[in-house]
């Protein structure tokens, strides 16, 4: 037995790797696009959590500055809805 293939043989076995190769591409750049979106998305929730712990620090002192005086209370608060 020989080791040597065919001309048809190498040919259907690089059409075979060109083959596997398109579909590697493919995937690398879905999966390079869906880490940019992901990337995205983690500034946008960390630009949101940034604000949150400033509006909850400056309500937190607001609440400070109004127990101070003895009249306020943050539970006196209406929800945004009323």
């Amino acid at each position: 037995m020989t080791n040597e293939l065919s001309p048809a043989e190498l040919g259907r076995r690089l059409e075979a790797l060109e083959s596997k190769l398109a579909y590697q591409e493919h995937w690398l750049d879905t999966l390079d696009q869906t880490i940019a979106s992901q990337a995205q998305q983690l500034e946008k929730l960390e630009r949101m959590n940034t604000l949150m712990r400033d509006r909850l620090r400056e309500q937190q002192q607001a609440a400070s500055d109004h127990a101070d005086g003895g009249a306020y209370r943050l539970e006196d608060d209406l929800p945004p809805h009323y």
